[in-house]
């Protein structure tokens, strides 16, 4: 049977009532994918099933591979987005893929509304150590921008000058998420969860010198935070600490507290203590 085939039967299904539509959303969920030429198959409806939609990886595509894709999801998608595209790239997009934008710092390009409200409640800290490390960083906020969240900035506030970073700690506390992008030894993280009440994702640069090794060394500076609530993601990985950030932001309405947190009192002074006893 073909999809139209097996989604027909689907529904007919429901409507004589001999499945229910939570059972048929489970099977639509890992139901629809379409193939694009001998090189691609959309994930559809990935949204439904995480949250976010497919997203376009761009290295080592094609620019006629990375437009026919996109052509195919915008049918579908309300946002179709592609990373890692470099400006050479997107030159060649822009005359195969109408209404295409581009973020130039971030190298991502996007058929996206022109507006984008926030669907989400809560704020996204994007913290970045250097200027060199804006490229994560911008991969990171735009990323999260896109999808739907809010998102305030704060830029070149390295562990090398910590005045910059402790001027800014009211924007720390209010955040619900921060994503803090750092290279060289990777300390930023670490700082920023000893100031933060909320989920630290950090994310390490292959900026540095040779002895940082490509991203390594603050990949294991990360790793091995002193500071509780850090969870680190791969070198260079702007976009995967988006959706980290997205998903704790998405889902935190799940998470009801089973009872009032109660008030700590010190206890009261034993008859004939304290002052005048």
């Amino acid at each position: 049977m073909t999809q139209p085939e097996i989604l027909q039967s689907l529904l007919e299904a429901v409507a004589a009532g001999h499945v229910s539509p939570d059972v048929a959303l489970e099977k639509l969920k890992n139901f629809a994918f379409e193939s694009v030429g001998d090189f691609a198959k959309i994930d559809h409806h990935r949204t439904l099933r995480t949250g976010f939609p497919e997203v376009i990886w761009g290295l080592g595509k094609t620019p006629d591979q990375i437009a026919q894709i996109m052509e195919a999801m915008r049918l579908r998608n309300p946002l179709v987005m592609a990373t890692r595209i470099v400006p050479e790239v997107f030159t060649q997009l822009q005359d195969k893929v109408p209404g295409l934008k581009y973020y130039p710092t971030a190298q991502i390009c996007a058929v996206a509304p022109d507006a984008i409200a926030p669907k989400y409640a809560g704020t996204i800290a994007l913290i970045c150590a250097g200027t060199s490390d804006l490229p994560v960083a911008e991969e990171a906020a735009v990323t999260a921008e896109l999808c739907g969240f809010q998102v305030q900035r704060l830029w070149d506030v390295g562990v090398a000058g910590i005045h910059r970073l402790l001027s800014h700690r009211e924007m720390i506390a209010e955040a619900d998420v921060a994503i803090v992008v750092a290279g060289m030894e990777g300390a930023l993280p670490s700082v920023v969860a000893g100031l933060a009440d909320c989920p630290v994702i950090a994310v390490p640069t292959s900026i540095g010198y040779g002895a940082s090794f490509g991203g390594l060394a603050p990949l294991l500076t990360m790793l091995n935070s002193c500071a509780p609530g850090v969870g680190v993601v791969n070198i260079d990985n702007g976009f995967g600490a988006a959706i980290l950030a997205g998903q704790i932001i998405r889902t935190a309405h799940k998470l009801v507290p089973t009872s009032r947190p109660q008030k700590l009192t010190p206890p009261l002074p034993e008859l004939g203590e304290g002052a005048g006893g």
